[in-house]
């Protein structure tokens, strides 16, 4: 135990002495969480509308008026003919044509149609905005047709309550998500340059004669570095998250550290086992960037599991621990899940986390007994 304390302290020095890698870790839990959940949104605010209104009637007028802020821009009229240099431009996500006659068609019981044109390249607010559009153009149309009077009851009441994210705030989902992405990255960079260091700068062969085994020094990067990363994403919960934008933290933050905890001892683990086949900063670079995007991208948190093939699904259960992250921190931080809830997920990691530990011990003794 207190060969490995040495070495931890040994460590937190490298660390410390790395300005750049210090700078990476402030950066990533500070303006990469503001930016990422703040401004990177999908919520459909402040769409760029515009109106072809070849009926000038009165429920043509009406229909654009419907048009609002925040979701939308107030609408801006155009003619036909310059839509498609507008659309070309980029300057509209929607473009409604009404057709001449459509109030008249409308009144008289014909089934005139209404042209919705969208920009899909601006893919997450043109589908949730043709959404939004759609439900005013019929509320709209609605409401005329029954001269303002409250139409007939519907058979079913419809009641939809949206649990954990009342008001659907993309910042609160995206918040949380960054910090996870970020632990599973900078763990990962950090516990490899780790060793990675050790090679470029020679010491892997004084550690060959100093009174410490290889099960140490492993053992000592690992607690290190996830130490450093456990510490700066409770800053960056409590600090940015919470305080500076707003996200309410329902579930048990102590559980949600122990847990995380446990997640960078897996995920250094990786990083050194990726770090064993590399002799170089530059190598290590190129091989943990794929595994970094694949760790991210399929762990459940920005596309759903159940959404991927079944193969791909029980493949990432299986060999990636970050889908057991994801699971584990949305059920304690957005649903306030407790231990009896999230265990398995905790035990999921953790015996992948024996795993690479053994197979980087394995390889790590390869290493030295090369050098």
């Amino acid at each position: 135990m207190a060969n490995i304390l040495r070495l931890i302290g040994k460590e937190l020095r490298s660390i410390r002495a790395d300005p750049v890698m210090l700078v990476l870790l402030v950066y990533a839990f500070t303006v990469a969480i503001y930016m990422i959940s703040n401004d990177a949104s999908t919520e459909v605010r402040h769409v760029a509308v515009a109106v072809v209104d070849e009926d000038q009637s009165a429920l043509s007028r009406r229909l654009t008026d419907a048009i609002r802020p925040p979701e939308f821009q107030q609408p801006v009229r155009i003619a036909a003919d310059a839509v498609d240099a507008a659309l070309d431009a980029g300057r509209y996500i929607f473009v409604l044509n009404i057709p001449p006659n459509f109030q008249a068609d409308l009144t008289a019981g014909r089934a005139p149609e209404l042209l919705l044109e969208v920009d899909a390249t601006a893919m997450a607010q043109a589908g949730n905005g043709a959404t939004d559009l759609q439900g005013i153009i019929a509320n709209e149309i609605a409401s005329f047709r029954s001269g303002g009077a409250e139409t007939a009851a519907n058979p079913v009441d419809l009641v939809v309550r949206a649990w954990f994210n009342p008001n659907l705030q993309t910042v609160w989902f995206g918040a949380v998500m960054a910090i996870m992405n970020n632990i599973t990255m900078l763990t990962l960079i950090l516990a490899g340059a780790a060793l990675i260091r050790e090679r470029e700068h020679g010491t892997v062969e004084h550690l060959l004669v100093m009174p410490v085994t290889p099960a140490q020094i492993v053992l000592s990067k690992i607690l290190a570095n996830g130490l450093v990363i456990v510490v700066a994403a409770a800053a960056s919960l409590i600090l940015m998250v919470r305080w500076a934008l707003g996200v309410p933290i329902t579930g048990s933050i102590p559980l949600f550290f122990l847990g995380t905890g446990l997640y960078t001892v897996t995920v250094a683990s990786l990083g050194i086992l990726l770090a064993t086949f590399s002799t170089s900063m530059g190598q290590f670079g190129l091989l943990v960037i794929p595994v970094m995007v694949v760790l991210n991208l399929l762990s459940g948190g920005m596309t759903p599991l159940e959404s991927m093939p079944d193969w791909l699904r029980l493949t990432m259960q299986v060999v990636g621990p970050s889908p057991h992250f994801v699971a584990f921190s949305q059920a304690v931080l957005y649903r306030g899940a407790g231990l009896g809830t999230v265990w398995p997920q905790l035990v999921a990691f953790m015996a992948q986390g024996v795993v690479y530990y053994v197979l980087s011990l394995i390889r790590f003794r390869g290493v030295l007994l090369r050098a």
